[in-house]
């Protein structure tokens, strides 16, 4: 059995979905196709499946855009040979939960699309969806909907304009009088009984037999599931000029749920079932189970007589990729339109174990040795056979054991090295110590000044290459951890000396890559990053370049993940988690650092703690990791130890001494005495990040403006040195003070923020941007008590104690904007506990300034002009708020 390479040209894809799609077309061509008949099987799914990283979402989206335009169609993919009319439409949409689409957006995606083309009213199904809208949405416009969630920039606002005429064109059909707004139930009522009664006023959609039935159930979630149903009967009877065909591109399937929970799964099967004129081309990390019987029961259509496209062999088997569909077992082509890229998933590994060996129906190799030889055969077919073998051994004396399966298996080096040459086998073990390489990766680390034997290794089966990736080329997993781990007993087998030789001369020419190299600087850095810490790490190496490759790496504040995966061999003490050398101490530094985007600062503190009571780093970096643990114990609360933190970094006098200077400003600042703050923020310069901390001292007197040009002023430094985090931090920063003074303003300036978001990882300052939102929108937006519960919960989790102070003084504006006396008593309670401590405390005076009330006790806050100045300010804000709102202002 054989395993399918990882694919990299995909023209024979192309040509699976130019055959599926062109047989589609002429099926719809057919004089019985019906797209009312719910009866009929469906064979309008194509579906790609194969495991992680190999390029499933490259090709979905290759494949939207040769189908979009002939300019994007690769000049060997050729000429699809189906008919011109009915055009193509593609329309693909991703369903990774990192995406956020849920099921309302899918069907608002598909709508969207054809709003362009044909471009018109579909009534049947537009009455519908509004119907369900204002049910399910009451007060939400679409319009509002759709800009918010980044649709209406991506196909339009063609959609509300057209559902508008479709309601006013049946509410004309009926002679009904008044806006079409004000009628919509009526409309709906009427059209029912209209429909029932077929009443010639109403021909044109009394054809469609389910249509009231559809408008007269609940307008629900499930529901909305069926109504595909009209959108397809629509598509029908669209003139012979204007007839499109969607080709639905559903990427990253396997987020849609798991083998117990399928309840998305069941809505969006439902949408390719009750839209047999779409095409559907899904693509996921395991086969569409569809034509499975077991499944009966836990989505509406099952079975191989449903679904005969999808019917599969027994076992599942991988196969080249070819435009006649699956290979069968002795190698007979078959008809599917499963088609299965690179090794097995986790999923097909079980159906594999599953159905290998059974008795009586039953899988002979239970579950949790599955588990176990799934995990370790990273989707490998040949590791498989050889559990499976090496199970039929074992049980023959006594019962398996998932111990007896955590090995590797001899025979895999065996057959790796079998018909290599001595210098093709030296590299494959080098190049074993890298996660991926290139040719002069690869020849250096070899020790060797010849990339003849490289070239050749290359053209093995086993070398997988990633044309996009930085270094193109990595071993199979499992070949990799076998090579490295399993009793090699070759003549040329490499002893410890040989293995730490290697190690040295691969981590020196990552560091000679990093700085020599002209390839993209942050990319570049943080491979060369992840693959050193983790030869420093495995074989006790000294830090050499990682010092400075560190410095670099936070220079930018954008925190991309780095912890190398655990060890692939034991340390020679034997220990895999322990801190015992300056490499252990230095992968835990940063990926404490990466991971507190998305761990409680407690967390963050602890692991750093750990590191610092070791020592074990250089005195530099050491004042790094207290740095940083400094700062996390101030989003703490627990100024104290931070001040102590940054105390010893500033008087230090290192790399981060102006940052540290920063940080004891910052805690002036919190403890509200603001003289110190901003005297202390006039020697900072640009790598104290002067400016910034400026504009935070002068937003809290509600100087806003000057805050603002603080905050931009610092944009423009950060993007003058190639700082991404601080730019980004800084414009999130700007759009928040704008938004007390500038709601439309703010608008444009949260945009860019989001778009200088886009790939950092800076929980903080995202954080930042949606109370900025809340702030815009203070006083009209009538979810903002909503929107500031959901925040609340996520910055609990982040543990950023500061943050939620500041949420809750945006709150307070809220309120007092709306003088909602008895919501912002309680916002002020809350915020004054939080902030009993002292740090802080001086926003309960300014929720009191905003509101003008009487402070309950005099403020310990050293405000820069008297407090009746920064209480009149204050309040301004909110009475301008208000005139803002007025009608007619």
């Amino acid at each position: 059995m054989g395993a399918d390479e990882a694919f990299t040209n995909r023209q024979d894809q192309w040509q699976i979905l130019a055959d599926a799609l062109t047989a589609h077309l002429h099926h719809l061509a057919e004089p019985g196709f019906d797209v009312e008949d719910l009866e009929a099987p469906r064979r309008n799914v194509l579906v790609f499946h194969g495991v992680g990283g190999i390029g499933k979402t490259t090709l979905s989206r290759k494949l939207e855009a040769a189908l979009a335009s002939t300019e994007q169609r690769p000049a060997q993919w050729g000429e699809p040979a189906w008919p011109e009319s009915p055009a193509v439409l593609p329309v693909r949409i991703d369903l990774a939960r990192t995406a956020g689409t849920d099921f309302e957006r899918v069907i608002l995606t598909i709508r969207l699309a054809l709003a362009a083309r044909p471009g018109r009213p579909l009534p049947a199904f537009d009455i519908a969806l509004r119907r369900y809208w204002e049910h399910q949405h009451p007060g939400e416009p679409l319009e509002e909907y759709l800009r918010r969630g980044g649709l209406a920039g991506r196909f339009g606002q063609a959609l509300p304009q057209q559902m508008q005429s479709a309601l006013a064109d049946v509410a004309a059909a009926l002679l009904l009088p008044g806006t079409v707004g004000s009628v919509l139930g009526e409309v709906t009522g009427t059209l029912i009984g209209a429909l029932r009664e077929r009443r010639q006023s109403v021909r044109a959609l009394a054809g469609c037999r389910r249509l009231a039935d559809l408008l007269q159930a609940e307008p629900d979630i499930d529901a909305l599931s069926y109504y595909p149903h009209l959108l397809s009967w629509e598509l029908a009877r669209l003139p012979a000029g204007t007839r499109v065909v969607p080709v639905v591109l559903l990427d990253t399937f396997e987020d849609t749920g798991d083998r117990t929970h399928r309840d998305l799964e069941r809505l969006l099967q439902r949408v390719v079932w009750l839209m047999p004129n779409a095409f559907f081309v899904i693509t996921g990390r395991s086969r569409l189970p569809w034509a499975d019987d077991s499944l009966q029961g836990q989505l509406d259509w099952t079975g191989p007589a449903a679904w005969p496209g999808l019917d599969t062999p027994s076992l599942p088997h991988p196969r080249p990729a070819a435009p006649a569909g699956l290979v069968g077992p002795g190698g007979r082509t078959s008809g599917g339109r499963q088609v299965l890229i690179g090794d097995f998933s986790p999923e097909d590994c079980e159906d594999y174990l599953a159905r290998r060996l059974t008795r009586d129906g039953q899988p002979l190799i239970q579950e949790p040795l599955r588990t176990v030889i799934t995990a370790r055969s990273h989707g490998l077919p040949l590791h498989l056979d050889l559990a499976v073998m090496r199970f039929l051994e074992i049980r023959r004396t006594h019962t398996p054991e998932p111990a007896d399966f955590d090995v590797d298996f001899p025979a895999l080096i065996a057959r790796t090295l079998s018909d290599l040459t001595p210098d093709e086998r030296h590299v494959l073990r080098s190049v074993s110590l890298l996660d991926a390489f290139d040719v002069p990766l690869a020849t250096r680390a070899a020790g060797t000044d010849r990339e003849a034997p490289v070239l050749r290794l290359l053209e093995r089966p086993f070398v997988r290459e990633n044309p996009f990736g930085l270094w193109p080329f990595h071993l199979h997993a499992l070949i990799r951890s076998t090579i490295r781990t399993a009793d090699d007993r070759t003549d040329d087998r490499w002893s410890p000396r040989d293995w730490q030789a290697a190690a040295n001369r691969a981590f020196t020419a990552l560091g000679e890559q990093w700085t020599t190299s002209a390839a993209p600087g942050r990319l570049l850095l943080v491979g060369c990053l992840r693959q050193g810490l983790a030869l420093a790490r495995d074989f006790r190496l000294d830090l050499g370049w990682l010092t400075d490759a560190t410095w670099t790496y936070i220079g930018d504040s954008v925190w991309e993940p780095l912890a190398p995966p655990a060890p692939t061999v034991r340390t020679a003490a034997g220990a895999e988690t322990e801190l015992e050398t300056p490499a252990d101490a230095l992968v835990e530094t940063l990926s404490a650092l990466a991971r507190r985007q998305h761990e409680h600062r407690e967390r963050t503190v602890d692991r750093l703690t750990a590191v610092t009571d070791t020592r074990l780093l250089p005195a530099e970096l050491h004042e790094m990791a207290v740095y940083y643990q400094a700062k996390a114990q101030r989003d703490l609360g627990r100024s104290d130890a931070s001040r102590r933190g940054m105390q010893l970094v500033a008087d230090g006098g290192g790399r981060l001494a102006p940052a540290a200077r920063r940080g004891l400003a910052h805690l002036a600042r919190l403890a509200g005495d603001f003289p110190t703050a901003l005297e202390t923020a006039r020697t900072l310069g640009w790598e104290g990040r002067q400016q910034r901390v400026l504009g935070d001292v002068w937003w809290v007197q509600a100087d806003m403006d000057r805050a603002a040009a603080a905050y931009e002023r610092a944009r423009v430094e950060a993007e003058q040195h190639g700082v991404a985090g601080e730019r980004a931090t800084a414009q999130a920063q700007r759009a928040f003070v704008l938004a007390f003074t500038d709601p439309a303003r703010a608008d444009d300036e949260l945009d860019l923020a989001q778009q200088l978001l886009t790939g950092l990882d800076l929980r903080a300052t995202t954080f930042t941007t949606e109370i900025a939102a809340l702030v815009r929108d203070a006083g009209c937006a009538r979810d903002v008590e909503d929107r500031a519960r959901r925040l609340r919960t996520d910055i609990r989790v982040a543990g950023l104690t500061s943050t939620e102070a500041t949420l809750d003084l945006a709150l307070c504006f809220h309120h007092a904007v709306q003088d909602e006396r008895a919501a912002l008593a309680t916002t002020i309670a809350r915020l004054r506990e939080r902030t009993h401590s002292g740090d802080y405390a001086y926003y309960t005076d300014l929720t009191h300034f905003m509101a003008d009330l009487p402070l309950p006790a005099p403020s310990p806050a050293r405000w820069l002009d008297t407090e009746q100045e920064t209480r009149d300010r204050w309040r301004t804000l909110v009475t301008a708020r208000r005139e803002h709102l007025l009608p007619g202002a």
